[in-house]
């Protein structure tokens, strides 16, 4: 038979006293004595549980509100759609513009960023290969008994 309402609604109290307790910094086995929970396992599980059902009821909230913020950029942009298109008016184009952008980014729709690495001017990064001598000296690098000189010499293979 399933839980009463009163009985859930003891459970949830004494998992938000656990909750409390943990969040105040106790061990597990003070917050089991002080909630009423029969072992640390059980208050450590019950806490869990309950950070479980705030991280699910928080998600849902997020989703909520993502769904009016962009009901509200689709009303905006479709009252100014008709004069940016039509009409040709800059400050209305720009208003669709800007309800463009604010959607793809609250769906994660952007392009990301294309980066690109140079070196010196702009130009290209100049690779070399190393011997295993070298990349050795680079791994010892952080000891400072080596100079630049050994660590160049170790690499000389008479060319």
């Amino acid at each position: 038979m399933p839980a009463s309402k009163a009985q859930r609604a003891a459970a949830a109290e004494k998992r938000k006293k656990a909750v409390a307790l943990a969040l105040a910094g106790m061990d597990w086995q003070s917050i089991a004595d002080q909630s009423g929970y029969a072992s640390p396992g059980a208050a450590c599980t019950a806490v869990g549980e309950a950070l479980k059902i705030h991280l699910r009821e928080q998600g849902d909230l997020v989703e909520q509100y993502r769904a009016i913020q962009l009901a509200q950029y689709d009303r905006l942009q479709a009252a100014f759609w008709p004069k940016a298109i039509t009409e040709k008016d800059p400050k209305a184009a720009e208003v669709v513009l800007k309800c463009i952008a604010g959607r793809t980014k609250l769906t994660g729709t952007e392009m990301p960023a294309r980066t690109e690495l140079t070196g010196p001017g702009g130009g290209p990064i100049a690779l070399t290969a190393a011997s295993m001598e070298e990349f050795e000296a680079l791994l010892t690098a952080g000891d400072v008994t080596a100079d630049a000189q050994d660590v160049e010499d170790a690499g000389d293979d008479g060319d």
